[in-house]
């Protein structure tokens, strides 16, 4: 039988997450801007997005798989969780860096020392935060039951979107209170760098809140709460099957969900890797050329206000989806979500005023809410208990294939549209796909 949950212990199973996020929206909001600073040409940059998708999907099943049959003093998927979080906090001091250091003159294969360095920082980022962040949404799925779920992920997107918040007003809040926010060619601003600071801090420190706080449940009580009737199956005899017969045996649910998670993370790649380039253009009357300008960095910064402004967006939306959800159920509700953001993303070219793209992007923020806790809500209710871990991981790779497939495919589709705020048009299309797809789903309990 599935106990219910006190709304505390749902909060502090994804308390972490707030911490986790903050990471990821400093890395989503200004990689874009490293990379530029350091020397990267605009129709290549988004050659530098494949690297955080392509980590996730190699990681997150293995964290997955290996953290199935993880039985310990420690729990089960706690500690994962704490040694991504450490490895992240270390790559996150060292990043900002990478224009500081000197290094030979020259290029290899087409970049700098500096954005060698940079590039494999970000790799290592990418896949602690990876790490980090893949428990948190077992943990819901092991400890939660059916009838909770929905509200338990509605929780783990409200702190999402709150540590998004966070991260992304960082660089324009150290601006300030008198951070530099401009510096020499090729290094990173002081504002950015001391963003990434802070935010490495209260990542540790939300992560250690959830580590101390949640108690995972014991291989008899896992076997008991999900119904399975061999212990031996919770101890990991039922996660001993090979990659290719669990995928084989994954539902249908899992591949038409994947399907819309296709078109809805191709397109929020584009808004993180043209963002910059797109608002700068429009808003800030820059020139396309050097990004040492003011012009540039302070649309940097404005990028960080937007992204905040669409976390608010998901924070309100989060809130609302429980109740649309019972109105017309999760599918409508999925669609809906998706109509509004490509409204928010097709409207961004019509925009000449900075503070008008508040608008734009806090109607984004109602598929950002929707993507972090419908798609999940609906797999996990069509899983059983045993390969929970392994699947939800798997998952991820229908996030990271479509980050990496847009990336791949970013600077040819630029090459026809012309310009970077075109992209975010692109973006707008392929969420209108996404939405038309959701009527392929089938959900099953």
């Amino acid at each position: 039988m599935q106990k219910q949950q006190s709304f505390t212990k749902l909060f502090n199973i994804s308390f972490g997450f707030f911490g986790v996020q903050i990471a990821y929206a400093l890395q989503s909001a200004n990689i874009s801007r490293i990379f530029a600073t350091l020397g990267a040409d605009p129709h290549t940059l988004s050659f530098f997005w494949i690297l955080p998708p392509l980590m996730g999907m190699l990681v997150q099943p293995l964290v997955g798989k290996y953290s199935d049959k993880t039985w310990c003093s420690l729990g089960r998927r706690k500690p994962y969780l704490i040694v991504g979080a450490l490895i992240a906090v270390a790559v996150m001091v060292m990043l900002p860096n990478a224009g500081d250091f000197t290094f030979a003159q020259g290029l290899f294969l087409g970049l700098n020392a500096a954005m060698w360095f940079g590039l494999f920082s970000l790799i290592f980022l990418d896949t602690s935060i990876n790490i980090a962040m893949q428990p948190f949404k077992m943990m819901v799925g092991d400890m939660v039951s059916t009838e909770q779920k929905g509200l338990a992920y509605s929780i783990q997107s409200f702190l999402c979107n709150a540590g998004s918040l966070v991260g992304y007003m960082f660089p324009i809040f150290f601006t300030w209170i008198g951070i530099a926010n401009e510096a020499p060619e090729g290094v990173i601003p002081d504002s950015v760098k001391w963003s990434f600071y802070i935010g490495a801090a209260i990542l540790l420190l939300c992560v250690l809140y959830t580590f101390v706080t949640v108690k995972e449940l014991n291989p008899q009580e896992y076997a008991e709460f999900h119904g399975i009737e061999k212990k031996e199956e919770s101890e990991g005899k039922g996660a001993s099957k090979g990659f290719i017969s669990l995928l084989k045996e994954a539902p249908s649910t899992f591949w038409t969900v994947g399907l819309v998670q296709f078109f809805c993370w191709s397109a929020f790649m584009y808004m993180w890797t043209y963002s910059n380039g797109a608002i700068a253009s429009l808003c800030f009357n820059w020139d396309g050329e050097s990004t040492q300008v003011a012009e540039f960095q302070n649309a940097g910064n404005w990028v960080g206000v937007v992204f905040a402004v669409q976390a608010i967006g998901s924070l309100i939306w989060a809130g609302l989806l429980p109740l649309i959800e019972k109105g017309v159920g999760n599918k409508w509700a999925y669609a809906i979500s998706l109509i509004v953001g490509a409204i928010g993303f097709i409207s961004i070219y019509f925009v000449h005023d900075q503070y008008l793209l508040f608008v734009s992007y806090a109607l984004i923020g109602a598929t950002w809410a929707a993507m972090l806790a419908i798609p999940f809500t609906i797999l996990t209710n069509s899983l059983k208990g045993d390969n929970m871990g392994f699947y939800l991981g798997l998952f991820n790779c229908t996030i990271c294939l479509p980050q990496i497939i847009a990336a791949v495919c970013g600077g040819m589709i630029l090459h026809i549209v012309g310009t970077q705020e075109s992209m975010l048009v692109v973006a707008g299309v392929l969420l209108l796909i996404g939405a038309v797809c959701v009527n392929l789903i089938k959900e099953k309990k």
